[in-house]
């Protein structure tokens, strides 16, 4: 504990850098995954685009990053190596998540926009993205998860982040400095993961858990209420009924 307490702005430095190498693919992810994942699901000749983009997850990610500088024409150890990759990464998961979001989206629901007047543009900024937002914001957790986790990577190339903790740890056999680069990852990962429910509650409320419970017990409590009322009524009525016949 030593180490870390006086190694605290050390680790806040690399804490910031490997958040910022984490924040911008996630976004970059899903804006990309919007219009790839929305073809995929509208034309099913295009589906095969969801096997590329599962087979791609499969590459390695240190490989990767390798023969990114290769291809982009940057340097071994530039962070944007590591954003394209993990860019590339989030729109392999994301793709999948936003077609079968948009695919659940009941064609009832689609042909009532139409109805309405709703041209293709309106009808999937106004109704499909809304109803797909809850399954599209799972997907978004998971990748959110698997670039924190991946950008640590970075630290074997020499790449700032929270992965130099890692390599440094074991070279210099330093155990506080591992757990440190651990603990923080796990953490970072919890919190940017929490982040995005509390975000998804607050732009989603209709998928809040636990309000068409209330919303059926309040008509349950309402029904048995009305029927106590009838049985009430009824009971009331049948000695009437008796005394008139005798």
């Amino acid at each position: 504990m030593n180490w870390i307490w006086s190694n605290a702005d050390y680790i806040w430095d690399k804490t910031l850098v490997h958040l910022a190498l984490s924040v911008p693919p996630v976004v970059l992810a899903f804006v990309i995954s919007l219009p790839i994942g929305w073809l995929a699901n509208r034309y099913r000749v295009s589906r095969g685009i969801l096997t590329v983009a599962g087979l791609f997850y499969a590459i390695p990610s240190l490989p990767l990053f390798v023969a990114l500088p290769a291809l982009v024409g940057t340097s071994l150890r530039s962070p944007v190596n590591i954003v394209i990759g993990l860019t590339l990464y989030g729109v392999a998961l994301m793709v999948r998540s936003v077609a079968d979001a948009l695919g659940a989206v009941e064609v009832d629901v689609r042909q009532s926009a139409t109805a309405v007047g709703y041209s293709s543009w309106q009808r999937f900024w106004r109704v499909e993205f809304p109803l797909a937002g809850p399954v599209m914001l799972a997907g978004l957790r998971v990748v959110v998860v698997s670039t924190v986790s991946l950008a640590t990577v970075g630290g074997v190339l020499g790449v700032n982040g929270l992965g130099l903790l890692f390599i440094d740890g074991f070279q210099r056999d330093i155990p506080e400095e591992i757990l440190a680069g651990i603990v923080i990852t796990i953490v970072m990962a919890l919190v940017l993961d929490g982040l995005l429910v509390l975000l998804g509650r607050a732009l989603m409320p209709w998928s809040r858990p636990g309000r068409p419970r209330r919303a059926s017990s309040r008509r349950s409590s309402r029904r048995s209420s009305r029927r106590s009322s009838e049985t009430g009524a009824s009971s009331s009525r049948s000695p009437r009924r008796e005394a008139v016949r005798s």
